[in-house]
């Protein structure tokens, strides 16, 4: 039997990509029960090949024991496009089978400055409408709690 492929999701960060891996699901059934491979080979090891303009960049190999994990490739270009294959194996298994490529570009500085200036700008923006309207409802102008006294009308 082949291991993988492995489900693989990108984000960016600065300077860097966040890849996380969920292990694909087994076929094996003990009492009913379906196991994952984290049951049957009790820790795996996978591989990340990182793809650039410059080609195919295969890294260190780590082990996991966990079901969906992540981990950071650092220290990359900003504004460059990359993409990622994980590779499964387990010490009793090394028929694997990649996972599809994924591509995303790396972040720079001042995509990170835009995001949060925009985040920080609509923050502003909500307790401004918040305080207008709480000086509206003090000022009795929307939802009047009670009605005018008689001589007043």
């Amino acid at each position: 039997a082949y291991l993988g492929p492995p489900e693989v999701n990108i984000s960016s960060c600065l300077n860097c990509i966040n890849v996380t891996i969920k292990l694909p699901t087994s076929h094996f059934r003990e009492n009913g029960k379906l196991l994952s491979l984290i049951d049957i080979y009790k820790e795996l090891d996978y591989g990340i090949t990182l793809k650039t303009v410059d080609g195919e960049h295969k890294r260190s190999r780590k082990k996991t024991t966990e079901e969906i994990f992540s981990t950071v490739i650092e220290e990359l270009y900003p504004n460059r496009n990359y993409c990622v294959s994980v590779m499964l194996t387990a010490s009793l298994n090394q028929r694997s089978i990649p996972s599809a490529w994924k591509c995303i570009t790396a972040d720079s500085v001042a995509q990170q400055d835009y995001h949060a200036i925009a985040i920080i700008g609509a923050i502003c923006f909500s307790l401004l409408v918040a305080s207008a309207l709480k000086c509206i409802h003090a000022g009795g102008y929307i939802l009047q709690d009670k009605s005018l006294p008689h001589n007043l009308v």
